[in-house]
Formats: C-alpha cells, structure tokens, sequence
C-alpha cells in the first residue's frame, strides 16, 4: 500500500467555485458579539475556542427551526396541512444529510440525538457474535458501547494502524466491524479511513467510522472512500438542536431489534408486534426531533453552499496561526500522536508546565475572557496515551477506574477528570467564526501565565 493511499484519508476534491462563481460567503454565526465578564467587572468579546466540544448555531440553521416552526406538526401521523407540510420538511431532511455525506442511494440515515446515541444504535444491531476491533486513542463514544471489542493500542504511524488492524482482523472469525475517527477530537489528527475500509473489506469485516470532527471541517464522502456506516452529531455541526445521525447500509440495522418499541416502529399489534422492515422507521418510534433533524439538514445545506476550499482554507489559516504561536512559548507543549507535520483539522491539545490544565483554563476564562476545554475529553485512555500516565486499574482489573470520580463518588471532570489535577490537557478549537484576534489573544494569554 502506498504512503498516498495511507494518509490520503479524504479523496481529493475538485476545487471548489469562489463567491464570485455563484458561491455563498461563509455564514455567520449566533453570538459572535457575546461580551462576557473578566476579573476587574469589565466585559470583553467573547474568544469561543471550544467549537469540538459543541459548536455555535449558524445563522441559517436559525432561520430554518424559525421558519419551520409555525407550521410545526406530527410528522408521519396527520392528513392535516401542516402535519403533511412538517412530513415533508422531515423527510427532506433525510434526503439532504444522505447527499451531503454522499450516501449511496439505498444508504438508511436514521436520525439520533448525537454520535453516542448513533453508535449505540448500531452496536445493538450487530449480528450475534460480531466481534469489534477499535483503537485506544477513540473517543469514549466509541470505545465502549461494544459486547466483544478486541482493543488496540495506539499506533505509532498511520500505516502502524493499518497493519494493526489486518492482523487484529484476520485473526477474528465471524461477523467482524472496524470502528475508528476520522478525526481526533484530541489532537485533530486525521486518520487513514480509506485504507482502513479497504483493509476492512478484505477481511470480509464492515467499517464503522466516527465523523463527529471531521464533518465540521473536511467534505466526506461515503461512496468514495466505501464506508459502510458513518456517524456524527449535529451539535458539533453548527446545529445544536439535539439530532444526529447514523447513516449506512440497511441489512444490519433491519435485522436489529427495534432501537425504542414503540408508535412508528411497528407495523401492527394484533398479539405479537410486527415491526418494520424499513429501518428508519424501525428506529425512530415515537415523535421525533422534527426540529433537530431540520437544524442539522440547514447546516449540512450552508457548509456545501459556502464550498469546502474556502472554509478549509481559513481554517488551516488560523490554525498554523494558533500552533505557531503555543509552539514559542516555552514550557507550551502540544500533544500529538503522529507529530507536528500529520494534517489534521482545527484541534489542538496541550499542556502547559507548572500549571494544570483546570489552572490554565480557568485563567484563560476568567483573566482573558477565553472559552477551552480541559480534561480528557472523553478519551481517557489515549491522553493517559500522549501525556505517558499509566492507566488505573479497578479490583476487577478493568480499565480507568474511576475516571471521573474521585473517592467520595463526586465527578471529577470538572477539575480536569483526573484525582492530582495534573493528568489532563488543555484544548482549543476553532471553526466558523474563530478569528485572528481570539488566536492572539490565547497566544499572549498563556504567554503571560507562563511568565508569571
């Protein structure tokens, strides 16, 4: 396999037509003039760095759930106007969330409250027996929802993931499933999805992959790279209305029992229940997130509107602002699996010496007026990985005891997810919105902390 097949994770695409070609310029985002108060009582522009976490409402992902709402319904129960009017926009929705992950025609896009609600959907549809094979280095979403997971360490370089996964693969018999991100929601690192699919494919093992942080960034296409099950939130998507989805080939999830029993996913009761066959509606019973599902349609709508090569372009604009910048200040140390020059999307995660990472961000909050994440980030084992902690063990030998709770049972996320305070990071994001000022303004204010 060849270095370009490895790291070449999304296909190249044609170049995408400027504003002046008919496309739209970048939409805006809600709250871009938040003021928030810093240490004195003054208030200050709001520098959002945390859009992995969960992303701002686009301005027409807004105007869409507003339009949508005075006609809001039942969807799939009423012959009334608005209730056929609100079917419509649902369905429609459905139909434009397939196109933009470029689906295949028969793909099912099943809506979801986020990507764990997608995997775990998933996961109870696998055929008895399935056996999973997921890296270390993923988020918690997709580590842990699985019966029989064989569990591989990081790798050392993409193709060390590759070869990891034909050898873990091949020794497996029955029915097999890759999972793995297209994108760190650590270090913003992209994986290698196509030749994993590949490899996947080969040993007659489907792939899941997890793209909550690549679809904010990077075009994906389904057909292309021949996934066989994708998943994403719509609120890391500039639609933080409580839909996601899962999108991908039918059989499996038709097979599945019914995610949720109940009105929508059964065709008849007359002694047993007859379920659907279709499996959108198997799993979706009940009335659905009409409006999640609209809100999520609006941004994929808006982000393939405004063309791909504009918003990368200004992604990795500020981004190599953002890395340049921590990688001056000494005692500043960025967290990488697979070094400084591995292409990766608008995430960046370190560390700062003589601080811990609740320190640093609380600062940053509270002195500057800047919003990061810190902690683990839902990934425990990988950042116990980067930062070379060991992993705890509970009596019963299982892994990360009590990650998040300390030894009164209180959750201890919220001080960095870690008992000392100092095995965790700090990570800044950017996305639509982000601006050379916010970047400048987290460069000089860990300069002043370093410096203190």
């Amino acid at each position: 396999m060849s270095t370009l097949t490895i790291f070449n994770s999304v296909p190249a695409q044609p170049a995408e037509a400027s504003a002046d070609d008919g496309r739209r310029p970048i939409p805006a985002v809600l709250g871009a003039g938040l003021e928030v108060p810093v240490r004195g009582g003054r208030l200050v522009g709001y520098a959002n760095l945390d859009y992995a976490a969960s992303a701002p409402c686009l301005e027409p992902v807004s105007a869409a759930v507003a339009a949508a709402l005075p006609a809001y319904s039942s969807v799939h129960r009423g012959a009334g106007y608005a209730s056929q009017l609100t079917t419509t926009r649902y369905e429609q929705a459905r139909h434009t969330v397939r196109a933009f992950v470029g689906a295949r025609p028969d793909d099912a896009v099943i809506f979801t409250r986020n990507t764990t609600d997608a995997t775990n959907l998933l996961a109870a549809c696998l055929p008895a027996g399935t056996t999973t094979v997921v890296f270390d280095t993923e988020h918690h979403a997709s580590l842990l929802p699985w019966r029989n997971a064989v569990r591989l360490p990081p790798p050392d370089f993409p193709g060390a993931a590759v070869r990891a996964a034909d050898e873990a693969l091949a020794a497996v018999d029955g029915p097999k499933l890759l999972v793995v991100t297209a994108a760190s929601n650590v270090t913003g690192e992209l994986w290698p999805i196509a030749a994993l699919a590949h490899i996947a494919h080969r040993h007659g093992a489907r792939i899941l992959v997890d793209a909550a942080q690549l679809v904010p960034h990077r075009r994906l296409n389904l057909t292309a790279l021949d996934l066989d099950y994708v998943v994403f939130s719509g609120h890391k998507l500039y639609a933080p209305f409580g839909a996601g989805a899962l999108i991908g080939r039918r059989d499996w999830l038709a097979g599945g029992e019914p995610y949720l029993k109940g009105g929508g996913a059964v065709r008849s009761v007359d002694g047993e229940p007859v379920w659907h066959d279709d499996p959108e509606p198997r799993h979706e019973a009940g009335t659905p997130n009409v409006l999640g599902a609209i809100a999520l349609a609006a941004a994929c709508d808006a982000l393939s509107a405004t063309g791909w090569t504009a918003l990368v372009r200004e992604e990795e604009r500020l981004i190599s602002r953002l890395r340049s910048g921590l990688a001056s200040i000494a005692g500043v140390r960025e967290l990488s699996l697979w070094g400084p020059d591995h292409p990766r999307v608008g995430i960046v995660s370190f560390t700062v010496e003589g601080h811990s990472a609740r320190e640093v961000a609380e600062a940053l909050s509270g002195e500057y007026g800047i919003g990061v994440r810190d902690g683990k980030f839902c990934a425990h084992p990988f950042v116990r990985h980067l930062l070379g902690t060991p992993e705890r063990r509970s009596p019963d030998g299982v892994g990360d005891a009590g990650a998040d709770e300390d030894r009164s049972g209180h959750d201890r996320e919220h001080d960095g997810g870690c008992e000392d305070g100092t095995a965790s990071a700090v990570r800044a994001s950017i996305g639509i919105g982000s601006t050379e000022e916010h970047v400048d303004r987290l460069v000089g204010a860990l300069r002043d902390l370093t410096g203190r």
